[in-house]
């Protein structure tokens, strides 16, 4: 490789086929960025978002990776840089859930946390620690995890799924102060997005009353976009060059609470 190819960075998106990953391997192709989309199991999906990428000018690659695996970790990291040079960024977009009641304490057991936790947690410290020596060696490297206020609050698809993101809250901070100051590690956690995941596991009908009562409670009245997350998700890695170990609320102002008016 060598000329204009060499001096493109290049972005590695876990999770890069649908949804956030999808919408952030987009816009840092816009930005100039080659991409590698790791998938677990939506090859067409995967494709689909490297053919976009491609389309703008830069290359794109897929790879096939279980992120709870070190060793599928280590190997999507060295084929990406074996095919595209190096490796500027990473995003930790992949995620797991199992939608059970969370007042229901019933409702999970050990092995529930342990696969959500596999893919939540376990799999976005493997990739960062596959990534890191390659984000080194570029001197300026940046790791953006997608979290979710369910890690701040206490609430959402299952205990395993809040306990996993307050988890990856935490190993973002840890991360932030262990790879510094030649990696920047931030976190966006999302509200509700309005994506196929959710009405995928709630089902249409119920996923609109959530859908409803969350922009209902939110400041802004609105729920998030797949590419509202993938906004924050690239200003982390492109522009926001002195900002590491953050955690990013951006959810619609749902934290804040429904806005309150005063008339006169």
């Amino acid at each position: 490789m060598q000329g204009a190819e060499a001096d493109r960075p290049v972005a590695l998106i876990a999770g890069g086929g649908t949804g956030v990953g999808a919408a952030s391997a987009l816009r840092l192709a816009r930005a100039g960025y080659d991409i590698a989309v790791l998938y677990s199991r939506s090859a067409s999906d995967a494709e689909s978002a490297a053919a976009e990428c491609r389309e703008l000018g830069g290359r794109a690659m897929t790879v096939q990776a279980d992120v709870s695996r070190d060793e599928d970790c280590r190997r999507a990291v060295a084929e990406t840089v074996e095919r595209l040079g190096r490796l500027d960024a990473l995003v930790n977009s992949a995620g797991a859930t199992q939608f059970a009641s969370i007042t229901d304490l019933d409702s999970q057991n050990a092995e529930d946390f342990h696969r959500v936790y596999g893919v939540n947690v376990v799999g976005a410290y493997q990739m960062a620690r596959a990534a890191a020596e390659h984000l080194r060696a570029r001197g300026a490297g940046a790791i953006v995890n997608v979290s979710s206020i369910a890690g701040l609050n206490g609430n959402g698809s299952s205990l395993a799924y809040v306990a996993s993101k307050g988890a990856l809250n935490s190993l973002t901070l840890a991360l932030a102060r262990i790879l510094a100051p030649e990696i920047r590690v931030n976190a966006v956690l999302p509200g509700l997005i309005d994506t196929r995941w959710l009405p995928s596991g709630l089902g249409a009908e119920a996923y609109q009353r959530v859908k409803s009562g969350f922009a209902d409670s939110s400041a802004l009245q609105d729920v998030c976009t797949a590419d509202d997350i993938a906004s924050v998700v690239v200003f982390l890695i492109t522009e926001a060059r002195k900002v590491t170990g953050q955690l990013l609320p951006v959810e619609a102002g749902f934290l804040l609470g429904r806005p309150t008016l005063v008339r006169k």
